[in-house]
Order: C-alpha cells, then structure tokens, then sequence
C-alpha cells in the first residue's frame, strides 16, 4: 500500500530529487511512497498492453507516444501533482518534457496492486478526471475486471469488462484489445 509522508508541503523540486531507487508520486503537496516492486502478473499486464498500444500506433504511423511507468505526468501547471500511471498515451507532442508529461495524456492505464485499490480506483480516478484524462482504464487481475472510463463532457462514463473480453479503445476509431488473446 501506497505510504504518505507528512510534511507541510512537498514541492515538484522535492520530486525530482527524489533518489532514483525511490519510488512516489506526488499528489497535492504529499509524497505518496510506493512500498514494494510491482508483482509478475502485474508486469505481464504492463508489457502486453504496452506492446500491444504501441505495435498499433507504429503501424498506422501514429503521431502518438505510449509510454510506461515509471514516467511522471504533472496533470496541472497549477497543482502540485505529479503522477506516475502504468501507462501513458499521449497525443499531444507538445506536452512531452525532458521530465515526461506536462498535461492530461490522452489515455491512461493504472494495473491495480494488492493494497493499493483505493488509490487507483478512488484518488487517481478523481485527479485524471479533474484534469481532463480522455480515457482511463484500470485493470485489477485480482477481480478479472477491466474498467473503463471515457470523459464525456464532465463526467467520466464507465464500462466493464473481463479478461475474456475484447476491448474497443475509445480515443481510436479503430483499435480493440482482446483480452483474451494476451499471453496473461
């Protein structure tokens, strides 16, 4: 489970000085410390999608980035949040940075850890709609479940799926990822 340090109030310099062997993200001043390694299914989950994403966007010779975590997304100017998603789609070439992402990406997926459920489902869902995310999927291997959350208008709509089921990804006109199919 995620750990919060208490502090008055981390900055995005505190961030990036961050030892490189430390893992965290920063959400509204806290430093959210990420206790231990992801797990085997977890990476298998990040790879195949991440393979899967950006096999897609080099066929049609997208202008697209996907990108894996660790790679730190400041959703806002503004806030002091700096977020590290499992996966990045990002659109919009003028958000990238040396740092990674300044801006909402187009799309993201967040692969649910044991521990961390409310901190993917609760507080990230909340801070990738407040800051305009298109589409955010988390994936939770424990609950054979794929929810998926597509911004319309204000509001993120929500569909669910399972890992036998083919996935239409919203922000394309013509990319699914069957589930099924992934070497999970």
């Amino acid at each position: 489970m995620p750990l919060a340090k208490q502090t008055d109030c981390y900055t995005e310099e505190d961030y990036y000085n961050l030892p490189e062997n430390v893992r965290a993200e920063l959400i509204d001043g806290s430093l959210i410390y990420s206790q231990a390694a992801p797990g085997r299914i977890h990476q298998t989950i990040l790879s195949e999608l991440h393979l899967a994403i950006g096999q897609y966007i080099k066929s049609k010779g997208g202008s697209c980035k996907v990108y894996p975590a660790p790679f730190a997304v400041k959703l806002r100017e503004d806030r002091k949040t700096i977020v590290e998603p499992d996966i990045s789609v990002i659109c919009d070439r003028n958000k990238l940075t040396d740092r990674g992402c300044t801006g909402a990406p187009d799309w993201i997926i967040e692969i649910v850890s044991p521990g961390n459920s409310s901190h993917d489902y609760v507080r990230k869902l909340n801070l990738y709609m407040d800051a305009g995310v298109r589409e955010y999927w988390i994936v939770d291997s424990s609950r054979n479940s794929i929810f998926v959350y597509y911004l319309e208008k204000d509001n993120f709509k929500v569909t669910t799926y399972t890992f036998q089921d083919n996935i239409k990804v919203n922000i394309y006109d013509d990319l699914a990822i069957n589930f099924a199919e992934l070497d999970l």
